[in-house]
């Protein structure tokens, strides 16, 4: 008794979740690029970080940023200092700033955003590994940008 009470409340479960799950797949092509790109700059989680490195077995963090969105289908430059002067990318308020969008720290590091939660994912300096990055008081992005 107990266990087909169980069951009943898997399916019912199962049920609402099944509309979503189909919807998801019918709009995959919708999802940004910006996600598209870090979403693959996640599978990158725990490589090194090397400095010129644009992968696939280390990266510094501009090569993990334009080998990213290469991946999601756009041609970005090679450094910080050309994908800042690139006029695919678009300077946005930290309030407009959505996931996967670029953080610039300076003009010689850049990292992907990920949210309000103050985290970034990249390759941040010799000795570490990719992944995120919290950043606070004295290490913060200072500039944000879309790529369009």
């Amino acid at each position: 008794m107990k266990r087909a009470f169980i069951l009943i409340l898997l399916a019912a479960g199962l049920a609402m979740v099944a509309p979503s799950v189909t919807s998801t797949a019918a709009s995959a092509s919708a999802v940004p690029t910006r996600l598209t790109a870090l979403r693959w700059a996640e599978t990158q989680t725990g490589k090194p970080y090397c400095w010129g490195g644009t992968g696939p077995g280390c990266y510094d963090c501009s090569g993990l940023v334009m080998v990213a969105y290469r991946h999601a289908g756009v041609s970005l430059p090679r450094t910080t200092y050309e994908m800042l002067a690139s006029p695919k990318l678009e300077r946005i308020p930290r309030a407009d700033a959505r996931w996967g969008d670029l953080a610039f720290y300076g003009t010689g590091h850049v990292e992907l955003y990920m949210g309000p939660a103050n985290w970034t994912f990249g390759a941040h300096s010799s000795g570490t590994r990719i992944g995120r990055i919290v950043f606070g008081p004295y290490w913060h992005p200072t500039m944000y940008f879309r790529v369009r």
